[in-house]
């Protein structure tokens, strides 16, 4: 016969696993969300360091293309100018471009991230 302790005792004893076992998803669903929050901030910041010394890169190449140029247009100011309407280009085309170079690879990027399944 069994004895009626038994019951609550292998309630108690469930009780206790599920209960360990929602601590333990809780700790893994923590660690996954600082692994991919590690991998998400460590994208931005090697982004944003490519992307400054890039524009750092063009101000110097555009601005030395202006000396290169005031020769052959007859002035600084229009060299100038002409560096201004490459910038507006760019700029332009950077917009019109936008979801392709910009918005499709941040999404694939960040759904990759955060919906995939870690092993």
């Amino acid at each position: 016969m069994m004895n009626p302790q038994e019951p609550a005792e292998n309630f108690q004893q469930l009780y206790e696993e599920v209960k360990n076992y929602v601590s333990l998803q809780t700790e893994y669903v923590k660690v996954e969300f600082v692994e991919k929050l590690t991998i998400l901030l460590s994208a931005i910041l090697i982004v944003s360091l490519i992307t400054v010394l890039a524009i750092i890169t063009l101000f110097y190449l555009f601005f030395s293309l202006a000396y290169v140029l005031e020769p052959i247009v007859g002035g600084l100011s229009v060299s100038f100018a002409i560096i201004a309407g490459l910038y507006v280009i760019l700029m332009g085309l950077l917009i019109s471009l936008r979801k392709k170079i910009i918005i499709n690879p941040l999404v694939k990027f960040l759904s990759n991230l955060f919906l995939s399944k870690t092993k």
